[in-house]
């Protein structure tokens, strides 16, 4: 709707690459893509010394492309997909893919879903005795991850956008979110609060509310917010990824040096 109607459009929390094929020019991705947080998890894959991992989705738009893109990527650095397991939303019992983790040798396991299905599969599989490395797609952002995974959760490493609590500069901000609403900020609060700075910018720097001068303006932002830097490129995507891996310690996500 927003691309008929040429409307600016900035997204905050998707990254899915299917939006970036269907970009009409006027939307924005104001988070990486998919195929960046692919990188970084290869990266991390690389640097805990993991060859050989099991890549598990809900078979949903946005899991199923994650963990297709890491696969791919982590194939063309050398390392080994011992297994692609597929879930279903809600499940509880995930014994038969424990199963098949074990028995692959694979040196980790990358969940691509979201947080409710990831902290239950951490549990069962810190139950069944799996030693290997456990590291969760951004959809598993949430203290909620920590509550139900519990002690299993301790060590688990997390793909992440840019929080509040990962960032200097933000306690002023992650106070007055918490007066204001009652509750901390969320996974995408600094990015959400700098959207809304980058739009005034690109509507200032236009001098116009014609779409097309702000879509213009956008396309050429250099700004500098809360998250980190806003720039695009010729897609309208970040030029600079603003995934970075954490790792759970004591009940929060801490980052990972």
């Amino acid at each position: 709707m927003a691309g008929d109607a040429g409307i600016p459009f900035v997204i905050i929390g998707a990254n899915s690459t299917k939006l970036v094929a269907a970009n009409q020019g006027n939307a924005f991705l104001a988070n990486s893509t998919g195929d960046m947080q692919a990188t970084t998890a290869v990266e991390l894959f690389k640097k805990n010394g993991y060859k050989k991992i099991v890549v598990v989705d809900e078979g949903d738009a946005y899991s199923s492309d994650l963990a297709k893109l890491t696969a791919e990527a982590f194939k063309s650095a050398g390392g080994e997909i011992a297994a692609k397991e597929t879930t279903t939303a809600g499940e509880q019992d995930y014994s038969a893919v424990v199963t098949k983790i074990k028995s692959s040798g694979a040196d980790a396991v990358f969940w691509t879903a979201y947080h409710a299905g990831g902290a239950l599969l951490t549990k069962q599989l810190r139950q069944a005795g799996f030693q290997g490395g456990i590291v969760l797609g951004d959809g598993n952002n949430s203290p909620e991850y920590l509550e139900i995974a519990g002690s299993a959760g301790e060590g688990v490493y997390l793909l992440s956008p840019p929080t509040v609590d990962l960032l200097s500069g933000a306690a002023d901000f992650k106070a007055k979110y918490k007066e204001t609403y009652g509750r901390d900020a969320g996974a995408y609060a600094a990015i959400s609060h700098d959207v809304g700075d980058l739009i005034v910018d690109a509507i200032t720097r236009a001098k116009s509310a014609d779409q097309k001068a702000i879509i213009e303006a956008l396309k050429a932002s250099d700004f500098k917010g809360l998250a980190g830097e806003i720039k695009f490129t010729d897609k309208n995507t970040l030029q600079t990824s603003n995934f970075r891996p954490v790792i759970a310690k004591g009940g929060k996500w801490v980052a990972v040096e």
